[in-house]
């Protein structure tokens, strides 16, 4: 695909996942194509999620997901942000319209035994971080502005309408 080619537009529902230490989890992918400053292949932080089979709404998505990825049935929540446009970390690129929604967990158990079936870049595995990690690390974290999201989320004051983050640059 070349830069004038456009991105296929593809809905994602995706879930900020917290246990009852208010830690959120997140899957570290590796990309198969960008690279770091170093030349290795570039690392980032991802929340569990994917792509919306066909008839299939957001919630019953990230349902299923949660499902797939983490090995938990969950309660979801409400959709507190979203983020749209290119992103080009996976393998196939794509003009992503990602929905994210609250899932709390009664406990830290996951089970991540079926996550690299379904993923189309290799998954380096998953952690659980807290909001002070979050906010300091150097870790490519996806999307832009989910530390401070989440840190508003466990503060108790969810947003009255979905925040728009922004991806970074690849």
């Amino acid at each position: 695909m070349t830069d004038q080619t456009p991105l296929p537009i593809r809905p994602i529902a995706r879930a900020l996942v917290f246990d009852p230490r208010d830690r959120l989890l997140l899957i570290a992918y590796q990309s198969v194509h960008a690279k770091g400053p170093d030349g290795a292949p570039k690392t980032f932080w991802f929340m569990p999620g994917g792509g919306l089979e066909p008839g299939e709404s957001h919630v019953e998505a990230c349902r299923r997901e949660l499902s797939e990825e983490i090995g938990r049935e969950a309660e979801i929540g409400p959709q507190i942000a979203a983020c749209d446009g290119p992103f080009r970390l996976f393998r196939r690129a794509r003009d992503a319209r990602e929905r994210y929604f609250l899932v709390r967990l009664p406990d830290d158990q996951v089970d991540t035994s079926r996550l690299a079936e379904t993923e189309d870049n290799p998954v380096l595995g998953t952690r659980w971080w807290t909001i002070d990690e979050l906010s300091a690390t150097q870790e490519h974290i996806e999307p832009a502005g989910l530390a401070d999201l989440a840190r508003t989320v466990i503060a108790g004051h969810l947003p009255d309408h979905p925040v728009l983050l922004s991806w970074r640059d690849a």
